[in-house]
């Protein structure tokens, strides 16, 4: 009987696992090592740090300096719109992931307490509340 095939999750922290060189990582992407410790002093990449405070890559950082040379050469982003392309890249993955820990709570909720809950209609509606003053006061 063989073992199941791994999930996503598992192959991409098999993938995270495996280490690069700054040397190796650079020739994996395509570019100069000095441009990999630019993009790190930079902010671009942070590849991990070896005893000795050598740099490692990951697999995914090898994938993202391949995107920021996609970028740069072949959009024609500067480094700083890239950076933000990162920023907004990291920040739209952690709502995505939020959402599926939001939606996997809520499945819990209902398969353990019925229907019992009421769904509220999505709309475009503005709610403003505004609170009463104080007597007394103003």
């Amino acid at each position: 009987m063989s073992a199941p095939p791994p999930d996503d999750r598992d192959r991409d922290a098999a993938e995270s696992a495996r280490m690069f060189v700054i040397s190796v990582a650079a020739e994996l992407a395509g570019m100069h090592a000095q441009t990999l410790r630019t993009y790190d002093r930079l902010g671009l990449v942070t590849p991990q740090r070896a005893a000795g405070g050598g740099r490692r890559y990951s697999s995914r950082d090898v994938e993202l300096l391949r995107m920021v040379q996609r970028l740069s050469q072949d959009d024609g982003v500067n480094l700083a719109g890239i950076k933000r392309v990162i920023e907004l890249t990291n920040q739209v993955d952690a709502l995505q992931s939020r959402v599926r820990e939001l939606e996997s709570e809520l499945a819990q909720h209902r398969s353990a307490r019925g229907s019992d809950l009421v769904p509220i209609p999505r709309t475009n509606a503005l709610v403003v509340w505004k609170p009463r003053r104080e007597r007394g006061g103003r």
